[in-house]
């Protein structure tokens, strides 16, 4: 099965744009920016979390602390997707307990994935705060789970698929609605 880029909804420009505007919403909702910890919800919310940290950075002159999470061992379609789940090491090097976490991510679709990386973050610690930040937010949700911070809605059917490029990953940036062939 071949998948095809049928539109793009974000370039580099817009993409960078959706994260400056993210990360001053983050300021302005987080009167303590000091307290603040960005967790990447691998793969890429990794990179998305430390462009928002560098934003961060330049807006407030503080260092925010990130860290990588992986959900594989926390998600209810473990047994579904694989019968050998390919595990990722997860990289959080400061306690959580009393922190303003946010969670980092590319797209929520059904909210599996944000409730997965909640219930891997309280077993680290006891957060003050878990917020959510996502870059595209698609819709279609199956669990009442809501974004605190989006970078861009994008109405989507079930069929399509939405596909995050960041430099990191993919040597470049964008953001694309997809089609199966």
């Amino acid at each position: 099965m071949e998948i095809f880029a049928k539109k793009q909804i974000l370039d580099s420009n817009a993409l960078g744009r959706a994260l400056a505007r993210i990360a001053h919403e983050i300021l302005e909702k987080n009167k303590e920016p000091k307290n603040i910890c960005l967790v990447g919800i691998k793969t890429r919310g990794i990179p998305i979390a430390k462009r928002l940290a560098q934003k961060i950075k330049e807006y407030e002159g503080i260092d925010v602390l990130v860290g990588e999470l992986d959900i594989s061992l926390y998600r209810d379609d473990l047994t579904e997707l694989d019968k050998q789940p390919h595990l990722q090491a997860t990289d959080i090097p400061y306690d959580i307990t009393g922190k303003d976490v946010i969670l980092v991510d590319d797209v929520i679709y059904t909210g599996r994935t944000a409730r997965a990386a909640m219930d891997a973050l309280i077993d680290l610690g006891r957060p003050r705060t878990i917020q959510l930040a996502i870059l595209v937010d698609r819709g279609h949700r199956e669990l009442p789970i809501r974004p605190d911070y989006i970078g861009k809605n994008v109405p989507t059917s079930r069929e399509e698929i939405v596909s995050v490029k960041v430099f990191e990953f993919d040597g470049d940036d964008g953001v694309f609605i997809c089609e199966r062939e």
